[in-house]
């Protein structure tokens, strides 16, 4: 099985929704534009993604299609000496130890500026308030990123002010070819729509999440432990793990487990969800659909959770955390359980990971994180469904609209994807046939020394491995007990989805609802002896913030999708 050589690509994962529709004209009218011009703007990071008009450039893979006839060939996207440089400006989500380096020493810039001939400009931030305040000052200004990412909430309503450009025949299979042969079905994009318009597209997503638990299995050694295996199990190394100096060091200084909230959320990080059957955000049990935050179950999640915390064995800034900053607490020695995402975050030679990042800053080489789930035999997460769309500036020119999805489909394309996932043929990789061969000193010394930079440009494609061409990656750094971390977590019962990614309609207003919820659970979190309002403030959500109507239009959508009949129970 393929493994990735990088860390933080596939750390986090938010989830959103996204649209399409289509106009002929349109699409003549950039193209246009395009062969006379140039120009290119490209997108954020994770779960899938598209662009806009234009082929996508070719590489020496031969993984595009066969261009359209009213559309410039898709293997032509070098220019004429003559062409003045496009600017683009990007504004995307990135890892938190990401930094881009400066001059040719970011390769992924230089190739993209001479194919394309373009300059592109990068900002990013990891996902959260502070990314979200940042991008609408930027759009407060009046000055948007040519292409940016962003949730799916905020994605509706930047859509209703006219923020985001109508991307109607201009993320299609002949603009595109690359992203709809590896990634995305054709028909599926009516289910991005939202507003009356196709003005936001998915990322390409990981087909599975790599979503578990890790645990200092050299902490468990110390105190004479067992991996847990049940929720009681877990509660009772958190203790042994804040009690018992699992370290060594004389201190009461670590924690059983830790977690993040972005100041605001009661994080689904916590094994209290699973423990009262609320996996993932939506499930279908029987022929009801069930908004796993909102339900009644939360009553009894909530009451384990302010339990669980009563006994002082999780990080107390949980709350406060942003994401990526639960990891660098435990990579600091502080938490002996966290929950993580990709396939590879705590293999022995990322450079970036939990092992390697524990070891570095805590000097402990017996660090030994293991991958576990107490909830492996029974479900622990459901299936994927596309995620977190980009949106395109409704100021960008046609030249840069046309620069942006030529850019947009390489990282789609297999030439694309090796380069920011592994970096050069010849140099970070050799290649023969469908096989690759990493040079891990290099990608030490060309990218993990150099920022972790090609995170950044992995928002587009946060996959980790490049099965999706057939391609197989042989790392001679992978080791055995990397291999059994891969292979547990394939061990995990992963539950159906439901089957489609859910849209609101116009008028509904899922970002209110979302920080009321959130809202209210956190005061009783924190401000009430028990969790036996929930009943009540549940009805407040269904009726005053519209919960209701936006789950009842959810189980018509994947009513729709499943060819059966879904309901949702609002109760009374």
């Amino acid at each position: 099985m393929a493994v990735p050589p990088l860390a933080t690509a596939a750390r986090r994962e938010t989830y959103g929704k996204q649209g399409c529709s289509s106009k002929r004209q349109q699409a003549q009218n950039i193209v246009q534009g395009v062969m006379s011009m140039k120009r290119s703007s490209s997108v954020l990071m994770g779960l899938t993604a598209m662009a806009l008009v234009v082929s996508a450039c070719s590489n020496n893979n031969g993984d595009n299609a066969s261009p359209s006839s009213s559309s410039k060939p898709s293997g032509t996207a070098s220019s004429s000496p003559a062409e003045q440089k496009v600017k683009l400006n990007w504004f995307v989500t990135a890892s938190a130890d990401a930094q881009l380096p400066k001059g040719d020493a970011d390769f992924v810039k230089k190739i993209i500026d001479e194919k394309f001939n373009v300059d592109l400009a990068i900002d990013y931030m990891p996902l959260g308030n502070d990314f979200t305040n940042k991008l609408n000052s930027l759009i407060a200004s009046n000055d948007i990123p040519d292409v940016f990412f962003v949730d799916g909430i905020t994605s509706n309503q930047y859509i209703k002010d006219g923020v985001a450009k109508e991307m109607t025949n201009v993320v299609t299979p002949a603009t595109m070819p690359n992203y709809f042969k590896y990634w995305m079905k054709e028909e599926d994009l009516p289910k991005y729509q939202v507003q009356g318009k196709f003005a936001r597209a998915p990322i390409p997503y990981e087909k599975n999440y790599y979503r578990s638990y890790y645990i200092r299995k050299d902490w468990l050694d110390t105190l004479g432990l067992q991996i847990p295996k049940s929720y009681d199990e877990m509660v009772e190394v958190m203790k042994a793990f804040t009690f018992n100096d699992p370290d060594g060091n004389k201190k009461n200084d670590t924690y059983g487990f830790t977690a993040y909230g972005n100041g605001t959320n009661m994080s689904m990080e916590f094994p209290t969800y699973v423990k009262n059957g609320l996996i993932g955000d939506f499930v279908i049990e029987g022929d009801k659909f069930i908004d796993t935050r909102t339900d009644l179950r939360m009553q009894k999640t909530l009451e384990d959770t302010k339990a669980l915390l009563a006994l002082k064995v999780v990080d107390p800034d949980w709350l406060l955390n942003k994401n990526g900053q639960q990891l660098e607490k435990a990579e600091q020695g502080k938490a002996g359980i966290v929950l993580g995402f990709g396939k590879n975050i705590a293999f022995d030679n990322n450079a970036e990971g939990l092992q390697a990042k524990t070891k570095e800053i805590t000097g402990n080489a017996n660090t030994n994180w293991v991958a576990f789930d107490p909830f492996a035999e029974t479900g622990v997460f459901i299936e994927p469904v596309p995620g977190n769309p980009f949106l395109i500036s409704s100021k960008a020119s046609d030249a840069e609209v046309a620069k942006s999805t030529q850019i947009l489909d390489w990282l789609s394309g297999e030439e694309g994807f090796l380069t920011t996932h592994y970096g050069r043929e010849g140099t970070e990789y050799t290649r023969s046939g469908t096989q690759i061969t990493l040079n891990q000193d290099a990608i030490k010394a060309n990218v993990t020394d150099k920022g972790n930079f090609l995170s950044v440009y992995q928002w587009f494609t946060p996959i980790s491995g490049p099965e999706a061409y057939g391609i197989d990656v042989m790392d001679p750094n992978i080791t055995d007990r990397d291999k059994e971390i891969v292979n547990t977590m394939l061990s995990y019962k992963i539950l159906p989805s439901v089957g489609t990614s859910l849209v609101i309609k116009e008028g509904m207003d899922l970002g209110a609802l979302r920080k009321q919820m959130n809202a209210l659970q956190v005061k009783i979190i924190y401000d009430e002896k028990d969790a036996s309002n929930w009943p009540k403030y549940r009805q407040e959500l269904m009726n005053k913030y519209g919960a209701k109507d936006i789950f009842t239009y959810y189980a018509e959508q994947v009513s729709a999708a499943q060819g059966k009949t879904i309901t949702f129970d609002a109760g009374q």
